[in-house]
């Protein structure tokens, strides 16, 4: 592509806010919205080893301020001056459900995921499946204006028990 389309892309699809009609709803992701420090701690399920990394977690009202979306980035391993994108949500807030659908794209190993999400306590509950048909449960929490939380859930028996596979402690750095 062009610099001009890319810019043109760009500019289609990030709004420069909430959609004027009934903007109290993109609220609950909305606060989100902006760049992230994530500290990540990830568990390797087969090995039981977790790892640590620091990656930037950036989050932008699109598609006419009718989505949140993010985008996990990372210096490149061949280029650090250049990023790259690890994967990105999309976040739609369903007025017939009376919640938000989420939709999660992990472009580096063709991973996805599906959930519905409400707020829930002091953030949000996701509740969905990832690619290999387990439920997860994705939890926000401890939002406040410069931090949150993030847990991700996994389980191996239909939602009776669940064990944490990731957590990530967020910081606003914009």
């Amino acid at each position: 592509m062009s610099e001009t389309t890319d810019a043109d892309f760009a500019r289609a699809l990030i709004a420069t806010g909430p959609t004027p009609v009934r903007p109290q709803r993109m609220h609950l992701f909305g606060q989100l919205v902006g760049s992230w420090r994530a500290e990540c701690r990830f568990l390797d399920e087969e090995s039981g080893a977790w790892s640590e990394f620091a990656t930037d977690w950036l989050f932008a009202y699109t598609l006419g301020g009718r989505a949140v979306q993010d985008v996990l980035v990372a210096p490149s391993a061949t280029d650090p001056t250049r990023m790259e994108s690890k994967g990105t949500t999309v976040r739609v807030y369903d007025p017939v459900l009376g919640a938000w659908r989420v939709s999660w794209f992990g472009a580096v190993a063709g991973d996805f995921c599906t959930l519905v999400a409400t707020g829930h306590r002091d953030g949000i509950r996701q509740d969905g499946t990832q690619t290999d048909g387990r439920p997860i449960r994705w939890n926000f929490s401890s939002i406040t204006e410069d931090s949150f939380e993030w847990d991700g859930w996994v389980s191996d028996d239909e939602g009776r028990t669940w064990w944490l596979e990731q957590h990530i402690d967020a910081t606003r750095t914009g």
